[in-house]
């Protein structure tokens, strides 16, 4: 009789946007998840060990498998990432912060795995980008999320007005970050180049006591200076 193995599941694994605390976030079944498993694939060792740490990880991180995916990660590098789910074990994503694939790395990963027929079950989370959207007046059904945009004062301001042509044209909510050290530097070209009538809205530290969220016009926010320098930021335009 032929013996039929258990396959693994690939597990998206969120993590918080900052200090808050986790049960008042997550549900209890990403905890349960989380703390069964002893594959990850994380970005950053010591802020994956600092995570499952706050979790009361029951393991010894010496039996635990970590593998690398970031920026200087090359692809052949993650071809034995997914080796543990033919074993039967489960093997988790674990974002910085967030959900995973979401302006994060870990979608060549989860490629990788429909592929090869493996199951993938995001687990629920938040998303500034999502949290801000929702939370901005602007469309919801209709938008673009840009990612990082251009650091050149030139590139950065042709950007913008190309972006900003969108939200009239096709009545598209723009979404886009910047590296939060740069955030006043992006507010003040924001201000600069586009229409006094359009609408920004300014989502900061989002799901922490300190989250900020305000849609203003341009207009008005050229009468605002809003503290946001290195604070994790979503910038949204539209009409």
């Amino acid at each position: 009789m032929d013996i039929i193995k258990k396959q693994g599941k690939l597990y998206l694994i969120p993590a918080k946007l900052g200090d808050s605390e986790y049960e008042a976030i997550f549900p209890n079944i990403n905890k349960e998840l989380i703390l069964s498993i002893d594959t990850f694939i994380i970005e950053d060792l010591r802020s994956a060990r600092r995570f499952l740490k706050s979790l009361n990880y029951p393991g010894n991180f010496d039996n635990v498998n970590f593998h690398l995916l970031n920026e200087h990660t090359e692809s052949e590098e993650t071809s034995h990432y997914l080796d543990a789910i033919n074993e039967g074990k489960d093997v988790g994503i674990l974002s910085e912060a967030g959900m995973p694939c979401i302006a994060d790395p870990g979608n060549v990963i989860v490629r990788m795995a429909h592929r090869k027929d493996i199951a993938v079950i995001p687990l629920t989370g938040p998303s500034s980008i999502f949290l801000s959207l929702a939370a901005s007046g602007f469309n919801g059904q209709n938008f673009s999320f840009l990612g990082y945009i251009p650091i050149k004062p030139n590139e950065r301001s042709n950007f913008l007005k190309e972006v900003e042509k969108r939200v009239w044209k096709l009545r598209q909510t723009q979404i886009f970050i910047e590296a939060p050290y740069r955030n006043v530097k992006l507010f003040e070209s924001i201000i600069q180049n586009c229409g006094t009538n359009t609408m920004l809205c300014i989502a900061c530290d989002i799901t922490l006591n300190t989250e900020f969220i305000r849609t203003k016009s341009i207009a008005e926010w050229k009468k605002v200076k809003p503290d946001i320098h290195k604070r994790p930021t979503v910038f949204l335009l539209y009409k």
